[in-house]
């Protein structure tokens, strides 16, 4: 059969693959379980994910993509070769062509080492796009037009803020601190306040569940197990809202910081545009509770989530798949 192309969002928490003609075929997180005496691989993915935090000592869950780049080769090589083996591309399609995505502003050597990896899976040919462009076109936005898009891409490892026209960006930034960063605050608050040491699948858990930015009420509680760094004992503490809104406020200030950035680069025509059209969330991180109502307040501009956020950038893929054209002119 001949070779069908693939669009793969290479996320630091997910990996989503999207195939021409058939859609997302894979979501399952950006983890894999090893051996550390054999260094052979245990699970990939959601397999891998459920260990994570529950692995006897020789077992190492390993996360192998840091702030959206490689932080191990071999590992992110072994787990893009188990998910196309997955979807059964090696079988089914002779080397496909392959659209990865990666952040804005990364180094040549790390795009280099991300188009690397996707060749080794055995690809015809590699394509890179930047997240945010293709998260907007995923999220639906027409970027073809000399008029202003902007984009604020909250992913796992990094947070991408893009305005876009004439199919490429014209101002954009990539800050480091996306849902992992939030997660680690939530840790960090818990221990420093309570001296109580929660996991990540808990803190991830609060921030997804519980967390509320904008507008968090006291009352609000939730009971949270972990264990007593002084009596090194199980034990449960209670929190409420306001307290995940003092654990995130750091970090979502750097957010705001960078997106005004961004928006005091960009042209005074175009500005007017984003005042009238709003910005477009995408991402897992667009679902927290209470950011789009402080990001409109801090921002003075609308703010609207993105139909889809967790599957934008791998919809967006499919959509770019379907124009070869335009990414030969990119590249």
């Amino acid at each position: 059969m001949w070779a069908k192309d693939i669009g793969i969002d290479l996320g630091t928490a997910n990996v989503l693959i999207y195939i021409k003609g058939q859609g997302i075929v894979l979501d399952e997180p950006s983890i894999v379980a090893i051996d550390t005496d054999t260094k052979s691989v245990i699970a990939v993915g959601t397999e891998a994910n459920e260990m994570l935090g529950r692995t006897p000592g020789k077992v190492k869950a390993i996360k192998p993509m840091k702030d959206g780049v490689i932080a191990d080769f071999e590992i992110t090589e072994i787990m893009l070769n188990s998910f196309i083996k997955k979807i059964k591309a090696k079988k089914l399609f002779s080397r496909p062509r392959i659209l990865i995505c990666c952040p804005t502003n990364i180094t040549p050597v790390e795009k280099n080492a991300i188009k690397e990896a996707a060749e080794r899976t055995g690809a015809r040919k590699v394509y890179i796009e930047e997240e945010p462009k293709v998260a907007a076109i995923g999220a639906g936005m027409d970027i073809s037009k000399p008029t202003a898009n902007m984009v604020i891409d909250i992913g796992g490892g990094t947070t991408d803020i893009a305005i876009l026209s004439l199919n490429d960006i014209v101002s954009s930034a990539s800050v480091r601190i996306a849902g992992n960063v939030f997660d680690q605050d939530i840790i960090k608050y818990i221990k420093d306040k309570y001296k109580l040491l929660i996991g990540e699948r808990t803190a991830e858990d609060i921030k997804i569940n519980f967390a509320n930015i904008f507008d968090p009420s006291k009352k609000e509680k939730l009971e949270v197990r972990g264990r007593n760094l002084i009596t090194g004992l199980p034990d449960t503490i209670e929190i409420n809202q306001e307290e995940t809104k003092l654990a995130l406020e750091e970090s979502l200030q750097k957010i705001i910081k960078s997106t005004t950035n961004v928006l005091e680069q960009t042209p005074p025509e175009l500005s007017g545009d984003i005042v009238e059209k709003g910005i477009i969330l995408t991402g897992g991180g667009a679902m927290l509770r209470g950011l789009p109502n402080l990001l409109e307040k801090e921002l003075q501009v609308p703010i609207l989530i993105a139909e889809s956020p967790l599957t934008c950038v791998a919809e967006g893929t499919g959509m770019l798949l379907n124009n070869i054209a335009l990414l030969e002119e990119d590249q």
